[in-house]
């Protein structure tokens, strides 16, 4: 059975067992599952049915209940967590992760994070107040500070002693090298490790030059090394280049599709943490801020349309063609704003390469503007009767075409330059620019040449 299907089963089979009070049922159906399966059932069920299901899993398996919680988004785990005692979750939290404890606890009350800090054993609470004292999003914050790492001293065979009575640490991938300082010096495949004499010093087999990431390394940035490198984890330093953590490909591909998500809601308008299931009241108080910019935004183009309105009114025919102009200028934008806000996300537009990216997306409209300007020509001349406002048409669109490509390549690499995430920004100005730009150049040509249409 497709993975998908069988979560879906196991939905529709926890929503009849939770109706019919089937709790022992319930139980042993969850606790087969994966927990990143339960996740996905979590998710997809109403806040209140969530509650009362994960409640249910926790009184009976409450490892499990909390494995499945890191899968999930942590505002959303940690409003499943709200109603419970402090001393309660400090016990819970006790037994997670420390980066995964972190992002819940972020997401919880402050009042209610501080007590379940100050109840937690004293090892745990401190790796946790040590993971929050990092920036949001950085690599000091999602890292994992239990990381395994070797005296440089050491002989290959006294290496992997050691890593045989590893017990707490996260998944080895690398054996990381250190000096007495715990400075990060080199880093040995488990397969080389594997592969030469015991009596080998570890310093004649680490390669010392590698890939590290900072405490205060945006995610994203960490996300591209590990990509472009094909790594497994990446350390991460302090200031000193002590090694304090780890970070490894599972949470590197929790930030790729945050960051991808992210990036999708802000070019929409709409906040990073909204979630389908998110409350009417406060996707309206998320999206009505934008939709509000949106209305001054389109105010603008009405008033450009109304220094025409004489022009509309001797020649009706342009008010039903000049939205075309303007929606073809608007998707245009789109397009190049998509590609370009990818292209800054991954890294690979820049200011050295910008001019190319910006002739490449100006040749693009041209192409475009000359072949569509050309059928709208035809598709004007057909309705009005009239070739030459076909062509006022068809050089309008060709403009605005061009506009769009400036605008949306220019804008987000300005915006990011100012340190304003270019996805959440972007979309706002360029609709005005594509608007204003449409309906100026349609209106004003049409003006123009008033006299031959």
């Amino acid at each position: 059975m497709p993975p998908q299907r069988r979560i879906d089963v196991v939905f529709d089979s926890v929503k009849r067992l939770q109706r019919i009070g089937a709790t022992a049922n319930l139980v042993n159906l969850l606790q087969k599952q994966h927990p990143a399966d339960l996740a996905d059932v979590f998710a997809s069920l109403p806040d209140r049915n969530r509650r009362s299901v994960f409640d249910t899993l926790l009184d009976h398996n409450s490892r499990l209940a909390m494995e499945s919680l890191a899968e999930l988004e942590p505002e959303v785990g940690a409003a499943m967590l709200v109603d419970h005692p402090p001393d309660r979750l400090a016990l819970l939290f006790q037994d997670l992760p420390s980066d995964d404890a972190a992002a819940l606890l972020d997401n919880l009350p402050d009042d209610l994070s501080t007590s379940v800090i100050d109840l937690m054993r004293k090892k745990e609470s401190g790796e946790v107040q040590h993971l929050l004292e990092y920036d949001d999003q950085t690599a000091g914050r999602i890292m994992n500070p239990n990381v395994f790492a070797l005296a440089e001293d050491l002989t290959v065979g006294q290496a992997i002693e050691e890593l045989q009575r590893s017990r707490e640490v996260e998944m080895v991938f690398y054996v990381y090298v250190v000096d007495a300082r715990r400075h990060l010096v080199g880093v040995v495949s488990l397969r080389r490790l594997l592969l030469v004499s015991p009596e080998t010093p570890l310093k004649r087999v680490m390669t010392s030059d590698l890939i590290s990431a900072r405490v205060d390394t945006d995610q994203e940035e960490i996300a591209r090394e590990v990509a472009a490198y094909n790594l497994l984890a990446i350390p991460v330093v302090d200031e000193e280049n002590k090694l304090v953590g780890i970070i490894t490909v599972d949470d590197v591909i929790d930030v790729i599709k945050d960051e991808a998500t992210e990036d999708i809601l802000r070019l929409a308008g709409v906040s990073a943490d909204e979630h389908v299931l998110t409350g009417p009241f406060e996707s309206w108080r998320k999206r009505l801020p934008w939709l509000g910019i949106n209305l001054v935004t389109a105010t603008l183009a009405a008033m450009v349309v109304r220094q025409f309105q004489a022009t509309v009114e001797q020649v009706v025919a342009l008010a039903a063609l000049m939205t075309i102009v303007a929606s073809m200028g608007g998707n245009a934008a789109t397009q190049t704003l998509t590609v370009v806000v990818r292209g800054i996300a991954l890294g690979e537009l820049t200011w050295s390469n910008s001019r190319r990216v910006l002739g490449k997306e100006t040749l693009v409209a041209i192409g475009n503007g000359l072949v569509l300007g050309g059928v709208g020509a035809g598709i004007a001349w057909w309705l009005a009767g009239n070739p030459y406002l076909g062509g006022i048409l068809a050089l309008a669109m060709l403009i605005n075409l061009i506009v769009a490509a400036v605008a949306a390549t220019l804008i987000p690499i300005a915006l990011r330059a100012l340190k304003i995430d270019p996805a959440l920004a972007s979309s706002v100005f360029i609709t005005t620019l594509t608007d204003v730009f449409g309906f100026f150049a349609f209106l004003g040509l049409a003006a123009f040449f008033l006299g031959r249409i």
